[in-house]
């Protein structure tokens, strides 16, 4: 089993464990530090969706800083395994869900917004293109979109790049609706 650790908030230095699987990249602590320092550190009261959950690290992040739900959605079933003991052992509460299945179906059925949608999904499969359609459904107007590619990204339809950075091959990419979609949506 390959290791990480949450970096922050209340399970901060609890060590969560996942099996290889291909294309599973568990985002790397600066990189999460990063994010987290962009999102601000207290997630309270905010619904968070983890939609390629892989080794859960955003999403138990996201938990541990106060989060009110977590949704972790992940299709491999030994992958979702170990996300569920790992939920099962840091006693995590009842607000972080499970589901399995793929993302983009999700995505498109999804009748609940979210504040946050973390996405990392596999590299050089279009992922990001296929669910440009449904942030307007995923996410509320004031919402936090971060994806992690392998290029640079700028919008995602009316959603725009608002913060980005680079570690290694990974580029990470924080966006939000562009103003103006803002003030029509409110």
């Amino acid at each position: 089993m390959n290791r990480i650790r949450i970096i922050g908030g209340q399970w901060r230095r609890q060590v969560i464990k996942f099996p290889d699987s291909m294309g599973l990249r568990p985002t790397p602590d600066r990189v999460r530090e990063t994010l987290f320092n962009w999102l601000g550190q207290d997630l309270t009261g905010r619904a968070c969706l983890d939609l390629f959950a892989g080794s859960g690290a955003l999403g138990f992040e996201a938990a541990s800083r106060g989060a009110a739900r977590v949704v972790m959605v992940e299709r491999d079933a030994k992958v979702m395994a170990a996300l569920k003991e790992n939920a099962r052992r840091l006693k995590m509460p009842s607000t972080v869900e499970f589901v399995t299945t793929d993302a983009l179906k999700y995505a498109v059925s999804c009748k609940t917004p979210f504040d946050v949608v973390f996405a990392d999904p596999p590299y050089r499969q279009g992922w990001l293109a296929r669910l440009e359609a449904s942030l307007d459904t995923l996410l509320y107007p004031d919402g936090a979109f971060y994806a992690e590619t392998e290029f640079p990204v700028e919008t995602l339809g009316k959603w725009q790049t608002t913060r980005q950075g680079q570690a290694g091959q990974v580029c990470f990419h924080l966006l939000h609706l562009a103003q103006q979609d803002q003030e029509l949506a409110a």
